[in-house]
């Protein structure tokens, strides 16, 4: 059956796109919340498991491997301080590396049946994740609560595929931008509720909870719980397909742990491959610098929770303001290529700033740019590769861009943690700069995306609601 085309009526996608573009940000959102809920919690988590596990558990053993391993370096800043930095950056990059394998997997799953079933799946996912988390008395239930809200955590390749779906080629920036600020109030809002929420310990109140697995950090899991659950009947309500069957993949192909890496970053440097190179190196230096900073900000101004609390609601408005305002209105004048190579400016000039900062008001500078630089990069860099691709593999080029995120932030915390520690605070934000230029060099020779909005294809009469 041949496929008719015609001039593009902008309306198509923006009709479509209206009403589903709140359901997208408000899942996108409840997501990052959960996920980010427990970050403030780490260092107690260490306190509270470790005596329950004992001498010669896994938990044990892996904490005086880490001890072991800063007495060998002579650290500076303490063994005990080391240790929990690692613990914690352990846990979190073991959530990001689950989401480096399983992306690609829910994205192609995405493409061959639709983007509402494998939401609904992967949202359960997290769901049945956060209520482990709830009843993990142990150590070992904690990790498994981790592991399947990780491998639940793909959804967001998934979500991004589907507003590609509905914005026009033009509008696409502006689409993920919106990505941008549901990102930003959600890690806002996510260690706000996990910090506050665990002052409230249901062991306290119901000292017997504890036979059944409740913890002290049970409050913010069911709180992640509850959002998730929102989050599951939202979408099964108010979620309409994006991708009607006549654009899916008539299979999914199968993708190994093994060769993951190679499918992302691809076998010929094609404009998707090297963008989705530039963007892993670009986060494997931003998430480094994200989790040092609260040890940067203690050893330059001594600042405490409350002073870094107020430090990440500083970063998450500058990069709402920056996201879903500057990016929605310079992308029609700029392009998305400029905007991302002078992101990647003002991060590196960030990077330079908080090297040298001894005031607060340096230290301020440093995170205004380098709100400004993240806000400008990662919407117009997701944009670039969901124009580089064609309307059927969205749900698998976005996966795979994802991943390549997900693989930098499970490298970066480990490395600059390590760095951090080895060579100093000044040291370790300087070659963060410099590595920040890499990926400047690598977008250099990124083309302009095709004009895909020229044509469109008309759906036949069945395929024009297409509700699953």
């Amino acid at each position: 059956m041949p496929i008719i085309v015609k001039p593009a009526d902008p309306n198509i996608k923006e009709n479509s796109g209206g009403k589903i573009m709140g359901v997208i940000f408000l899942t996108l959102f409840i997501d990052l919340v959960g996920f980010s809920i427990i970050f403030p919690l780490f260092p107690a988590m260490l306190d509270y498991y470790l005596p329950k596990e004992g001498e010669g558990s896994f938990l044990a053993i892996i904490l005086d491997w880490l001890s072991d391993l800063a007495h060998a370096g002579g650290s500076q800043v303490g063994t005990t301080f080391f240790t929990y930095v690692l613990f914690g950056g352990l846990l979190g990059s073991l959530y990001s590396l689950l989401q480096f394998v399983f992306a690609p997997f829910w994205g192609r799953l995405s493409d061959r049946y639709g983007r509402r079933p494998v939401l609904l799946l992967t949202i359960l996912g997290n769901t049945l994740g956060y209520l482990l988390w709830a009843f993990s008395g142990s150590f070992w239930l904690l990790l498994a609560s981790r592991i399947l809200n990780g491998a639940s955590s793909g959804n967001l390749s998934v979500a991004t595929a589907a507003v590609a779906d509905v914005t026009a080629s033009e509008k696409r920036s502006r689409g993920m931008a919106l990505i941008g600020v549901a990102f930003g109030l959600g890690f806002l809002v996510g260690p706000a509720i996990g910090g506050y929420s665990s002052i409230f310990d249901l062991t306290d109140i119901m000292p017997q909870s504890v036979h059944y697995g409740l913890n002290p950090f049970s409050t913010p899991a069911f709180i992640a719980f509850f959002l998730s659950i929102i989050n599951l009947l939202w979408v099964l309500l108010k979620f309409r397909e994006t991708l009607p069957p006549s654009r899916r993949e008539a299979k999914v192909e199968k993708l190994s742990p093994g060769t993951a890496a190679g499918r992302i970053f691809g076998r010929e440097m094609s404009p998707a491959a090297r963008a989705n190179l530039v963007y892993f190196i670009f986060i494997l230096a931003f998430s480094g610098m994200e989790f040092t900073l609260t040890f940067l900000s203690f050893e330059r101004l001594s600042y405490g929770p409350v002073n870094n609390a107020n430090m990440f609601l500083f970063i998450g408005f500058s990069l709402i303001f920056v996201q879903g305002g500057l990016v929605h209105s310079l992308v029609p004048k700029i392009g998305e290529k400029r905007l991302l190579l002078g992101g990647f400016i003002s991060g590196s000039v960030a990077f330079g700033f908080l090297a040298f900062a001894s005031s607060w008001f340096y230290f301020y500078i440093g995170l205004g740019l380098l709100a400004l630089g993240a806000g400008l990069s990662t919407p117009t860099l997701t944009a670039l590769v969901s124009l580089y691709s064609s309307e059927a593999e969205q749900g698998r080029v976005m996966g795979a861009f994802r991943s390549a995120g997900s693989l930098g932030r499970a490298i970066g915390p480990l490395l600059a943690a390590a760095v951090y520690w080895y060579f100093g605070s000044r040291a370790s934000y300087l070659y963060g700069s410099l590595a920040i230029l890499l990926p400047l060099i690598l977008a250099l020779p990124l083309p302009r995306p095709p004009q895909k909005a020229s044509i469109v294809v008309v759906p036949s009469p069945k395929e024009r609601n297409f509700p699953v």
